[in-house]
């Protein structure tokens, strides 16, 4: 045989047992899927061994218990265990849970559920990488900042990176607030670089440093008093921000990065006054916890940091708190009183946060373990519905909008049986990030005021009925969408019905639900069967209960 033919000999026979591992795979694969939609024991999650600190839980919940009686409200009774599974991936993920997550969720004794689901998620890769774009819009907004020495996604990825690790949070800000360094090599520098003008020549923007600096670490929203003192109160004065900002005057940026000039000073021109003088740096507050040892960033981010300085704890608690319940304990998020009342609440989380060596992890456990984070958003009462005193002291768990990427990411989850994590294929990850992308442009982001009130818009509901996405997502395709397998797999229609709202609503159809869909699915087979779960699924993605987080 001579070596043409030998080759075309290879060739066939490569060809035959690739297509043979192909269609094993693909068997296999729908025996899987088929499996999946059977409730199978999947395994259960392995029972957490970091359970939050249950003095740290019982006094967040005799705090709350007292508002309550104080109000004269009762809480409402807790909420199902999908409900609470669905609130904390979409709070720590931007997904609802895939199908496959809560076969393993269902397979797990009920006392272990939630600090397990915990432990899945806090552990997974989308937690921090889903945090870190959230941190992200705290720290520089969503400014693409001089494309030369601002590096937004070098940032990303570098909290990203820190949240996997579990790095204590104040480490973090303190690497932030004196980064130094090259902006590609030494990531945390962007916090400083993202406020150079583009084009310019000067260094870094003061202005925008102190104003970030303040809202983002302290929450308190000095650049209110940018230009002129308090109108509202004697607390604040124009000098307290301009001395802050003095802290950024000597940063510079050059070829070799970001670092400190100490030839260069700080000066503005007050109110009321003809010309601009030397401002000297000096923290707002408690000045008594201020040293002077390092650098001035150094100096300014260990004041920040001081475990008595209670912004500072005050601030990540709120923040977390608001992550997880849709809206912070102290409204506006970034503009927590210094010396006037702050709840009781707070005050338990930021003692509890700074007990932990600033464990955000271990925060997120604890308020996901408190009463007010565990209630029903809904009374289960047509008679005796939420009230507003309810909701307002926490009494229930707040009905609040998703967020766009939440929207785009639920979407994209409900059209994957199993889990799109960092185990998933790498064009399935960069597929997911484009779409997510491309959905918030079209749908609206609200950029760093993430916290404002707001209700959904007639072309929002439009991109939702009639928009690429979704349409995409729910189209024919056994190999990318969930809606096709579940047509092709599942054999009864109220298995099939089931199926849908798990993996779209993350909870079982009732007995009215499975009987009026099922009725549609019923008899059909190939395209038709297909058609009718898709609509299904096209249903159940634009129903008010899909965009809102209960």
């Amino acid at each position: 045989m001579d070596q043409l033919s030998r080759t075309r000999e290879f060739s066939k026979r490569w060809f035959c047992v690739s297509v043979f591992a192909v269609g094993a795979a693909f068997v296999l694969c729908v025996f899987a899927i088929g499996a999946l939609l059977k409730k199978p024991n999947l395994g259960a999650f392995p029972a957490s061994r970091q359970i939050p600190d249950p003095n740290a839980v019982e006094a967040v919940n005799r705090a709350f218990a007292k508002i309550w009686q104080e109000a004269e409200v009762a809480p409402i009774p807790d909420a199902d265990f999908y409900t609470i599974a669905r609130r904390l991936s979409l709070s720590l993920t931007g997904s609802v849970p895939s199908l496959a997550e809560l076969r393993r969720f269902e397979a797990t004794p009920e006392e272990h559920r939630l600090n397990a689901w915990l432990d899945h998620l806090l552990f997974d890769g989308r937690y921090a990488q889903y945090m870190a774009e959230r941190f992200a819009r705290v720290y520089v907004g969503v400014e693409t900042g001089p494309f030369l020495v601002y590096r937004r996604r070098r940032l990303v990825n570098w909290i990203s990176s820190q949240l996997a690790m579990n790095r204590p949070y104040d480490e973090m800000a303190r690497e932030l607030i004196a980064s130094r360094g090259i902006w590609t090599t030494s990531p945390a520098a962007n916090f400083v670089t993202v406020t150079k003008m583009d084009g310019s020549n000067e260094g870094p923007d003061e202005i925008k440093l102190a104003a970030r600096t303040s809202r983002a670490f302290l929450g308190v929203s000095l650049d209110c008093v940018q230009c002129h003192d308090d109108k509202f109160g004697d607390r604040w004065k124009q000098k307290d921000f301009h001395q802050l900002a003095a802290f950024f005057a000597q940063s510079e940026i050059g070829v070799t990065g970001v670092w400190d000039n100490p030839k260069l000073d700080y000066e503005t021109r007050f109110r009321g006054e003809k010309e601009a003088e030397p401002v000297v740096m000096k923290v707002p507050f408690q000045s008594e916890i201020f040293s002077e040892k390092g650098g001035v960033r150094d100096q300014l981010a260990n004041w920040i940091t001081h475990r008595e300085n209670r912004s500072f704890s005050r601030a990540v608690a709120n923040r977390a708190w608001a992550i997880l319940m849709g809206r912070p304990l102290v409204t506006p998020i970034d503009d927590i009183p210094i010396d006037g009342p702050v709840p009781e609440t707070l005050e338990v989380l930021a003692d509890s946060f700074v007990e932990s060596d600033y464990d955000l992890r271990a925060l997120f456990r604890l308020i996901a373990n408190s009463s007010p984070f565990l209630r029903a958003s809904q009374s289960g009462d047509a008679a005796s519905p939420v009230t507003v005193a309810q909701e307002d002291n926490w009494a229930a768990y707040p009905l609040t909008q998703l967020r766009p990427e939440q929207v785009a990411g639920s979407i994209i989850q409900a059209s994957s049986l199993k889990a799109i994590d960092s185990s998933s294929h790498i064009i399935k990850r960069l597929q997911r990030f484009a779409e997510t992308n491309d959905f918030v442009k079209r749908y609206g982001d609200k950029g760093e005021r993430e916290f404002t009130e707001g209700t959904g818009t007639i072309p929002q509901r439009l991109i939702l009925m009639n928009g690429k996405l979704v349409k995409e997502r729910t189209a024919p395709n056994p190999i990318q969408n969930a809606s096709t397998r579940i047509a092709g797999l599942t054999k009864d229609p109220a298995q099939a019905v089931e199926a849908a709202y798990l993996a779209v609503l993350t909870r079982k159809p009732s007995s009215g639900e499975i009987e009026y869909f099922a009725k549609g699915i019923e008899g059909k087979k190939g395209e038709s069967r297909q058609r009718a779960v898709q609509d299904l699924y096209w249903a159940l993605l634009n129903s008010t209960e899909f965009s809102w987080n209960r």
